[in-house]
């Protein structure tokens, strides 16, 4: 039988990268209609610098809001690890009392 031995294909060398001065010419000399400025370009009209700004701050109330409730909610577990171990020990002290009222 032969070999099935596949044969490796030798692939042309990359191109150099541009420099930056090729791309800087290339940008501008593309037409302004060119897809790569178009197709991220907004359709809608701009918003009026009112509503950015209040969209801003009910942005940065947002984070404050969330930052004070992971603070809560930290202070509520450190509060409910006290609780546990304030009824262990009350319970182990109501076992105490109760073996000595037996005894």
């Amino acid at each position: 039988m032969g070999s099935k031995a596949k044969k490796r294909v030798v692939l042309p060398t990359r191109p150099a990268p541009p420099t930056v001065a090729q791309i800087v010419e290339d940008v501008r000399g593309a037409p302004a209609l060119d897809p790569v400025f178009t197709a991220l370009a907004p359709e809608d009209p701009p918003e009026d610098p009112e509503a950015q700004q209040e969209l801003y701050q009910q942005s940065r109330t947002y984070v404050a809001t969330n930052e004070h409730l992971r603070q809560a909610r930290d202070g509520l577990r450190q509060k409910c690890e006290e609780l546990r171990r304030a009824g262990d020990r009350l319970e182990e002290e109501v076992n105490q009392v109760t073996a000595a009222a037996f005894s």
